[in-house]
């Protein structure tokens, strides 16, 4: 038993919106009552580029289809250009169209040069304004493409979304990295998934005001306790310490030898941080 065999599609002729049924229906039956005036065409490697319709309207016949091959070296201009000059598609599903097309061709490795953006515009007779605005929709509100080659939503209206959420990228990207800067703990955290940026921005305001808290309480207590051992110096204070009159902590050699160590750890400090 003979199988059929498996039929595929170029991927620049599936960004073309398929035909409705209606007009299937009628080209199946034109095909029925007229025979296939051109068959489909493949490329050197059997893939379809174009009469995907044309195809189908066959199979609804139950007409066998006839097949060419496409011998020049730009299938996917090619499918661009047939197909767009023989559809009733707007400026803005052209872009679209065109932009996604340069997408594919880019993540194929093909051409740059002879699938940019800027050569297709020219060839397809649509702006590389128009391209451009197709260009910031593909990067910014991939969702909308699809609408957007269908024809349920408009460039414009696309372009417009796809603008506010460049704009919210770019800021959150620059918290981000401001977030770094600052607590980079904290933007690690985000970048992880396991904290929102705007979490992270609260959590870093806490810190920030609980760092305030402890060096307002550590220059007081510093305040209270060096400047009036500063004093102390060369006066008859040592010698007049009675621990009986002692209203707190007694001092003995073992909290001289401490606070020695803390002023030595505190001169230490203020090196470090150019303090007079």
């Amino acid at each position: 038993m003979n199988r059929k065999p498996t039929i595929e599609f170029h991927p620049t002729i599936q960004l073309f919106p398929s035909l409705d049924e209606e007009d299937l229906k009628a080209l199946a039956e034109n095909i029925e009552e007229h025979g296939l005036l051109h068959p489909v065409v493949l490329d050197r490697e059997g893939q379809v580029i174009d009469g995907r319709s044309r195809l189908k309207a066959c199979e609804i016949a139950g007409i066998e289809a006839s097949f060419t091959t496409y011998e020049g070296d730009d299938p996917d201009g090619y499918v661009l250009s047939v197909n767009i000059h023989r559809r009733n598609l707007t400026k803005g599903q052209i872009a679209m169209i065109t932009a996604k097309a340069c997408s594919l061709s880019e993540q194929a490795g093909r051409s740059p040069g002879e699938h940019s953006s800027r050569s297709l515009s020219e060839r397809l007779g649509i702006s590389l304004g128009t391209v451009g605005k197709a260009n910031v929709v593909l990067l910014h509100a991939p969702d909308l493409v699809d609408p957007v080659i269908s024809g349920a939503t408009s460039l414009n209206e696309a372009y417009t979304i796809a603008q506010e959420n460049k704009a919210k990228a770019n800021s959150a990207e620059a918290q981000l990295a401001r977030l770094r800067e600052e607590d980079p703990e904290l933007a690690d955290r985000v970048t992880e998934g396991t904290l929102t940026l705007a979490g992270a921005w609260a959590e870093r305001t806490e810190r920030v005001e609980e760092d305030k808290r402890q060096r307002r309480v550590a220059t007081r207590l510093l305040d209270e306790v060096v400047p009036p051992l500063a004093q102390a110096r060369g006066t008859r204070t040592f010698s007049r310490y009675d621990p009986a009159f002692a209203s707190g902590t007694p001092v003995t050699r073992e909290v001289i030898k401490q606070a020695m160590t803390a002023l030595g750890e505190m001169d230490q400090v203020w090196q470090e941080r150019n303090l007079p």
